[in-house]
């Protein structure tokens, strides 16, 4: 199977190498990763960076562009794998991961998307908000559309879905900031539904304070909600449900960035 994966920078040089280096040791036996690299005009030293693994990227294209999701379209239009995902410059992929999101994929060909488990790292890429990925995790036995309309349980960077399910859903919609993502989970959702794949990490998630989340989650869950009414409803059920869930989730990081903020 061929696995594509496209990785969107821009001024990434602090964590790009070890993104990087997570890729290109995915590859074995009967898979073959395909490596595309969008970044959008770096000022730091990230091209240096990428340039000494250049021979395993196999296209790397640097030009300005108009933000993460305009990186990742210039992408997928280039990805000619079979199975499809985007890593982001600040995160990694655990060993093994593509292997294992490969035989799932071939296990259940009728399903558009697969998805797992995925921490969330600090700057060290240490384990960080535990309680928030083991809440996430509580509704992986429950997944289905109306659960993924109620709550965005999936971490974007253990996601991953097929080029046809994606050609059919239409590419990431370039005028949202932050929840593009979930946004295109929902209709990917439509081309035949997810499944988990158990038993480990796939990836690791980096939240720092430069990162998108962690500047902007006040508006990232004001455009899931938005996302969450649009597909299933304004007066659903699901829509209720997320309604409530947003409210917790806003809350609980508000406090959490109460001490960064003071220090």
């Amino acid at each position: 199977m061929k696995i594509s994966i496209i990785t969107p920078n821009y001024n990434g040089a602090r964590f790009i190498e070890e993104c990087v280096r997570s890729v290109h040791s995915q590859s074995g036996p009967g898979l073959e990763v395909e490596h595309i690299v969008i970044d959008g005009g770096s000022r730091d030293n990230s091209l240096e960076i990428l340039q000494r693994y250049r021979t395993g990227i196999t296209q790397l294209i640097s030009e300005p562009d108009h933000g993460a999701a305009s990186a990742i379209n210039k992408g997928l239009r280039l990805a000619t794998g079979e199975v499809i995902g985007w890593l982001n410059s600040d995160d990694r992929y655990c060993p093994g991961a593509l292997a294992r999101v490969a035989a799932m994929m071939q296990a259940h060909p009728g399903k558009a998307l697969c998805f797992g488990h995925c921490p969330i790292l600090n700057e060290a890429g240490l384990e960080i908000r535990k309680p928030i990925t083991r809440f996430k995790e509580l509704f992986f036995p429950f997944s289905s559309r109306f659960m993924i309309q109620s709550i965005n349980y999936i971490s974007q960077p253990a996601m991953f879905f097929r080029r046809t399910a994606f050609e059919a859903a239409g590419p990431l919609r370039e005028d949202l900031r932050y929840a593009f993502d979930y946004e295109f989970i929902l209709r990917l959702w439509r081309q035949g539904g997810g499944v988990h794949v158990p038993d480990g990490h796939l990836a690791g998630f980096r939240w720092h304070p430069g990162s998108l989340s962690g500047t902007g989650f006040v508006q990232q869950f004001e455009e899931e909600l938005d996302a969450a009414l649009a597909d299933a409803g304004s007066h659903s059920v699901q829509g209720l449900m997320h309604r409530a869930v947003r409210w917790g989730i806003v809350t609980i990081y508000s406090r959490m960035a109460k001490p960064a903020a003071s220090g």
